[in-house]
């Protein structure tokens, strides 16, 4: 078993789809999110969608960096990483903008106090602020917030977005065909949009990453920041504190940061990129995948029949991942399963466009390369070529 699952998660969800695979798949059955018809309004040209998300256990790492520090600000990278976990979701449906933010916010009102909400409310409101300078759009309509510290060992951060779209401007990856090529979009570095490096960690396997990388003073010191029923072996046994400073190279130069910088970097949205994409160059976009929860194999869910996934120049591995990976030893098998390795957002295109959508997002200084392609085969699969070698799915 691996450490992922004995630590009570699981990359592929596989409970989760199995208790929902008898509910309404919606309109298009390989889309990123379930697209509906517009209830509403009943227009047959517009779909409704209503999706979920959140930053999931990395407010605990939020939580143990401000009792440890007691920086507050690093609650408004908690809600950047609710808010864009459902806005990069929707993005791969085509949507970018007029959409609905409500929040939901559950805590332990004996640990977390009205500073931390604030730091969240208002964080939010900073990042729908800036996109808006953008050109994308959110609106932002409340939530609950709740106390039920019965219920909530700290602090819980998600929320829904919601919109209307037309029909003729999604995307649905019903178009992925032999032959298109794979854009890569990176989540590390820093965009133009960004005020310093981001580690790439984005929001998925943080369980794994908290545990792998922080020592056993955290579980000494915060026994409310995991779970009772998890196994002592594999709660947190890695070398580092929070406060404690790595050297991170990316473009040529170097520069050291505490390993909480890198492990509570905001997840980044590709909402400017992709709007200006979608704009220009919708009709060779085929399809989109948001490399979140399943990381790198998150495509075979959304990939139609007869169709194989070559992933043969992925983008470079930053520090982020070789620090879980030598702490934890996890194999490479299981870290292309659980992390995005780098790589977050792919774009399957036609390849004579390749090279205009790549140019767009490095005007926004994000990496971008064309990191694989799509083959006919008689059964779904998945490459990954790895500097130790090919990984198959």
């Amino acid at each position: 078993m691996s450490l992922y699952h004995l630590r009570g998660v699981s990359a592929q969800k596989e409970e989760v789809h199995a208790a929902t695979q008898n509910l309404d798949q919606g309109l298009f059955p390989f889309s990123f999110c379930k697209l509906y018809p517009d209830f509403l309004s009943g227009d047959p040209d517009w779909v409704s969608v209503m999706h979920a998300d959140g930053a999931g256990t990395k407010s605990i790492l939020a939580y143990l960096y401000w009792k440890e520090t007691g920086d507050v600000s690093v609650w408004k990278g908690i809600a950047q990483d609710a808010i864009v976990m459902n806005l990069d979701d929707l993005l791969c449906v085509g949507i970018y903008d007029n959409l609905v933010f409500n929040s939901t916010i559950d805590r332990n009102k004996h640990l977390i106090p009205g500073e931390v909400l604030s730091a969240i409310i208002n964080g939010s409101q900073e990042l729908f602020d800036t996109l808006a300078s953008m050109g994308v759009h959110i609106h932002y309509l409340g939530g609950e917030t709740a106390d039920v510290g019965d219920v909530v060992r700290t602090i819980a951060v998600n929320g829904t977005l919601t919109a209307r779209w037309p029909k003729s401007k999604l995307i649905t990856n019903q178009k992925i065909t032999a032959g298109d090529v794979i854009v890569g979009f990176a989540g590390y570095g820093q965009t133009t949009y960004e005020s310093s490096y981001n580690s790439g960690i984005a929001s998925n396997g943080l369980t794994s990453a908290r545990h792998d990388l922080l020592n056993r003073y955290y579980a000494e010191h915060f026994p409310e920041s995991f779970d009772p029923n998890t196994s002592g072996e594999v709660v947190y046994v890695g070398p580092y504190r929070l406060t404690d400073q790595v050297t991170v190279s990316y473009k040529g130069y170097t520069t050291d940061l505490s390993v909480g910088n890198l492990l509570l970097s905001p997840t980044r949205t590709f909402a400017p990129a992709v709007r200006q994409i979608l704009e220009n160059h919708f009709d060779q976009v085929h399809g989109m995948v948001h490399c979140s929860g399943g990381g790198q194999t998150k495509c075979l869910k959304y990939l139609p029949g007869g169709l194989s996934v070559v992933k043969d120049n992925l983008l470079p591995v930053p520090e982020i991942f070789h620090l879980i990976q030598k702490a934890g030893g996890a194999s490479m098998q299981e870290m292309y399963q659980v992390f995005n390795m780098g790589t977050r957002l792919e774009l399957y295109v036609a390849p004579e466009a390749a090279n205009e959508i790549i140019e767009i997002a490095r005007s926004f200084e994000i990496d971008a390369a064309i990191i694989g392609r799509v083959e006919a085969a008689d059964t779904r699969s998945l490459q990954i070529h790895t500097a130790q070698g090919i990984l198959k799915y």
